[in-house]
């Protein structure tokens, strides 16, 4: 399928009565997921990191959110047809670097993936296992102040999912082209956070798209721009580097899709998003917007319920775009 095609919605979902996936044979409570897809068990209450403060990244750093990032690693192996990266990186790289390597599993699958390379995960907090592949390494720092890394050290050098704790793009960036070998390449792959559907099942009044309405709206008070379409590629562009490209990758939410590959990672989005809605929203919400707590967690958990009504066809879409340092 295309990147850029309509999601096909199972007719055969609509046939049963009912608004709810259980209506049509799907269980899609979180502890039957739960039992399926991730073996994790979530404990009450939420973390942030304090290190830096909480104000430098609003996402969670608890169980709950460690094992909800792990899931969406999962999730995005699925969309990259099982590869851990869309850039035509060397075959045999020396050095790696994760920025904002969180649970670190990106950076541990890419170790083993490369067992002849030295891979780095540098995070704000250290969340990471200890027990980890011979080379691979976490280090704590804050990507938004000057590097420590040597001039033109890295082959390859990769952020996820960090948008909500990085507002100094163009620094952050000039200290990656400082730090990569020439011909070397960067990668840039980020959720939006906007919800879509391609047959108008997504109305204004759906709590789902206030949602995606609202995030944007705070990421956007907090100098943190949501990744769009084109956003990631210009970001990079602008920051020097050339052979830029950039893919859109359609994330489902619920079973719906007639893909049998889509209907399985529509399971596992509503999965992630029993944490991920109240994760990314909550403290945006509450500090960035000056909602309510009490309106704050209905909003997210009203998006939750939304994304399970099967009338729903709402996806996220997860962009990547990668860029190569020029030969100098």
């Amino acid at each position: 399928m295309g990147q850029n095609d309509n999601i096909e919605v199972d007719p055969t979902l609509l046939e049963a009565d009912g608004s709810d996936y259980a209506s049509s044979g799907y269980d899609t409570s979180t502890a039957s997921l739960s039992s399926s897809v991730n073996e994790y068990i979530f404990e009450n209450g939420r973390r942030y990191h304090a290190y830096y403060g909480m104000e430098k990244n609003l996402m969670p750093t608890d169980e709950k959110e460690q094992d909800r990032m792990d899931l969406h690693h999962e999730i995005i192996l699925l969309l990259l047809g099982g590869e851990l990266h869309k850039a035509p990186i060397n075959p045999n790289p020396h050095k790696i670097l994760d920025v904002g390597t969180g649970t670190g599993i990106w950076a541990i699958d890419m170790a083993d993936r490369y067992p002849s390379a030295e891979v780095i995960g540098v995070d704000l907090s250290p969340i990471q296992p200890r027990w980890v592949p011979p080379n691979c390494n976490f280090e704590v720092d804050d990507a938004e102040l000057e590097w420590t890394y040597p001039s033109c050290n890295f082959d390859f050098i990769h952020f996820r999912n960090v948008a909500q704790g990085i507002t100094k793009w163009p620094q952050v960036l000039s200290e990656a082209f400082r730090c990569m070998k020439p011909g070397a390449f960067i990668e840039l792959s980020e959720s939006g956070a906007q919800l879509y559907s391609d047959d108008e099942s997504l109305p204004p009044s759906n709590p789902a798209r206030q949602w995606g309405e609202r995030m944007t709206d705070a990421m956007a008070a907090s100098g943190r721009l949501a990744p769009v379409k084109g956003s990631l590629s210009s970001r990079l562009e602008a920051a020097g580097f050339v052979d830029v490209r950039e893919f859109q990758l359609k994330q489902p939410f619920g079973p719906w899709a007639k893909s049998q590959d889509l209907k399985k990672l529509g399971v596992m989005l509503l999965l992630q998003g029993e944490q991920g809605f109240h994760s990314y929203g909550m403290l945006a919400f509450v500090k960035l917007l000056g909602m309510d707590p009490a309106v704050a967690d209905k909003l997210c958990k009203d998006a939750i319920m939304a994304t399970k009504n099967k009338h729903t066809h709402a996806y996220a879409v997860h962009y990547v775009a990668y860029g190569r340092r020029p030969e100098e």
